[in-house]
């Protein structure tokens, strides 16, 4: 996930100060990981270099001064590009676990114990997500949803590459 361009667009809705940004992203984003406060300013101090958002005022307290921030029209075309730019899935087919596969294979190790290994980490996890819908709100059931799907997949690659761990075996002597 891009924090950059998340935080741009999080700032498209409104004028915000950094530590009401940090918050939204938190709310939408961060379930499991929230953004550190350091990240979140270098982030801005960042896009007012690139001109993609101005510091819109000020606001002093008892703490340090508050920036207020709002996206300009470069900031907004750049938010609307990324939101209209298809993703790629996958990028490259290189994998740690299809590597880790052919390893196994390779030093004659038992990538049967590997796979086994993975598939239960991947249960696990799929059961931690699976807990963590129930009760919760449709922002984070769908956060939760697509992780299992990419689990899911992973799970039936796992199930393939299993059942031809022989032939791949041979082939790898092979070549």
């Amino acid at each position: 996930m891009n924090n950059t361009l998340t935080l741009l667009g999080l700032l498209g809705r409104e004028p915000s100060y950094g530590y009401d940004l940090k918050h939204s992203y938190d709310r939408y984003f961060g379930i499991e990981k929230a953004l550190a406060f350091g990240q979140v300013y270098a982030t801005l101090a960042r896009m007012v270099r690139d001109e993609l958002i101005l510091a819109v005022g000020e606001e002093t307290g008892g703490g340090p001064d508050r920036k207020k921030y709002e996206i300009t029209a470069a900031g907004q075309d750049k938010v609307h590009t990324w939101l209209f730019t298809p993703d790629v899935p996958s990028e490259t087919l290189q994998s740690n676990l299809f590597a880790k596969t052919v390893i196994a294979l390779l030093l004659d190790d038992d990538a049967d114990r590997l796979l086994d290994l993975q598939r239960a980490e991947h249960m696990a996890r799929m059961r931690e997500l699976t807990r963590a819908k129930k009760d919760a709100q449709l922002l984070q059931v769908l956060m939760c949803d697509h992780g299992l799907f990419h689990i899911e997949a992973d799970l039936r690659w796992i199930d393939l590459t299993t059942a031809r761990l022989t032939q791949l075996k041979k082939e790898l002597q092979h070549a």
